[in-house]
């Protein structure tokens, strides 16, 4: 299904606010490793404390509710929007493995898809062309390259603005089909 989101991303702390999640409007909000649901108008209807202990395992392996969706969701967005900005912060590390490729290092306090991803850059432009992780909240073989086919730009900044998700082989390489996620971002800014 086609899903359109408003987000609002805090650069300097794992904070998004996102939706409308359901036909009622409301929006998920993650804020460190908390999640909860609350009405456009900001109240909070259901809560969950550190989401994180709660993946893998049990009834997640056949289905989640709504605050599983947020946290993956909420988790995800945030890494991906904020980006670049995760290079600066002191609770990652970052080894260069070559001229193009990034490897971060994720300490448990940061909302992220697993301990260790990767990040491939162009060498002409410096811009991201992939980011390799594991989704660990689905398991320890949801291997996935998520690849940016498009940038924009907003105001000279550029952004990934199209993105596309497949599974990734055990070595590395990517897989073409199927596509997991697909990701457009129609409009981005900075605010304060």
């Amino acid at each position: 299904p086609v899903h359109r989101l408003k987000v609002r991303a805090e650069i300097s702390e794992p904070r998004v606010r996102f939706g409308p999640i359901d036909l009622r409007g409301h929006f998920g909000v993650l804020a460190g490793q908390n999640v909860w649901i609350e009405t456009p108008a900001g109240a909070v209807i259901e809560r969950r404390d550190e989401a994180r202990q709660f993946f893998p395992g049990g009834r997640r392996r056949l289905w989640w509710d709504a605050l599983d969706q947020t946290y993956f969701v909420g988790y995800a967005l945030w890494n991906y929007l904020v980006f670049p900005a995760l290079l600066l912060r002191h609770d990652i590390s970052w080894t260069p493995l070559s001229p193009t490729v990034l490897e971060a290092f994720f300490q448990p306090n940061v909302p992220t898809h697993c301990e260790v991803q990767r990040f491939h850059f162009d060498r002409a432009t410096h811009l991201l062309r992939r980011h390799d992780y594991t989704a660990e909240v689905f398991g320890a073989w949801a291997r996935a390259a998520n690849v940016v086919l498009e940038h924009s730009q907003w105001e000279g900044i550029p952004y990934p603005a199209q993105r596309q998700v497949t599974p990734r082989r055990r070595d590395g390489r990517l897989r073409i089909f199927p596509v997991l996620v697909w990701i457009v971002v129609h409009e981005w800014q900075l605010v304060s």
